[in-house]
């Protein structure tokens, strides 16, 4: 019992000290958020980085912007019309895997780089170039390069689909085009881009499912009923898209399409 009573009676001072030093961590907790609202001022103020110590931050918060450029290049661009236009040329022959995926992907990427030159050459010299030279911080550089990018999602964009994403949203439309929130204008943008893409790719079906009927009815009258129509459409429809010089006609057309 009195081994007990020692250790409780020691136990005391260890107590109060814990307890001592976790007031003095609330007061200290205290203290710090009282101090903040008097240099939150300072604190928000955009600052331009200059030096080593600023090339090295800016390459930091370049790399980290680079992660969001894909999702971007997918949805702010001409790469969902042109890669769905080329997908449904490819089940229009009836064949889902020639030309491969890796074909068409790279075909969308440089028919969209060609169509959006003139927009990332802008963002380069009006965001991204200043931004590396410390003359921009990163928010003006976002708003500067977000810009253009708005620009040319508002040429091709329709009325209808911006109001549906405002209403949606239950926001009243903006009085100016520049006054529109990108986060309403992107999927606007992309619900025209597919409409423009499925309209294209309806126009270009039609031709070959008249070859398929055509070949059917023609299987059907000589009694060759066991004979697949594709064995026999799939050449044909090969050889017309040759002669006409489909792809070319077709790459054409999509590109012609944006303002």
């Amino acid at each position: 019992m009195k081994g007990l009573i020692n250790i409780t009676r020691s136990a005391k001072p260890v107590a109060l000290a814990r307890i001592t030093l976790v007031l003095i961590m609330v007061m200290a907790c205290i203290g710090l958020l009282m101090a903040a609202p008097a240099h939150a001022q300072n604190a928000i103020k955009p600052v331009l980085l200059t030096g080593s110590d600023g090339q090295f931050v800016r390459s930091g918060v370049l790399l980290a912007l680079m992660s969001v450029v894909p999702t971007a290049f997918i949805c702010m661009t001409s790469f969902i019309r042109i890669a769905i236009v080329l997908a449904m040329v490819r089940h229009a022959f009836g064949m889902p895997e020639t030309p491969p995926n890796a074909v068409l992907v790279a075909l969308s990427v440089l028919l969209t780089g060609f169509i959006m030159a003139p927009t990332l050459t802008q963002i380069n010299l009006e965001a991204v170039q200043p931004f590396l030279s410390g003359q921009l911080d990163v928010q003006n550089a976002i708003t500067r390069g977000i810009a253009p990018l708005k620009a040319f999602m508002l040429t091709q964009v329709r009325d209808q689909d911006l109001a549906t994403m405002y209403s949606i949203t239950d926001t009243p439309l903006p009085n100016l085009p520049g006054d529109v929130d990108i986060l309403k204008l992107t999927p606007a943008f992309i619900i025209n881009e597919l409409r423009v893409a499925f309209t294209i790719g309806f126009i270009v079906l039609l031709p070959f499912l008249l070859i398929d009927l055509v070949v059917a009815s023609v299987l059907l009258a000589l009694g060759m009923m066991m004979v697949p129509p594709a064995t026999i459409s799939l050449p044909i429809k090969i050889l017309m898209f040759v002669l006409i010089d489909g792809w070319a006609l077709i790459i054409q057309g999509v590109v012609s399409g944006f303002k």
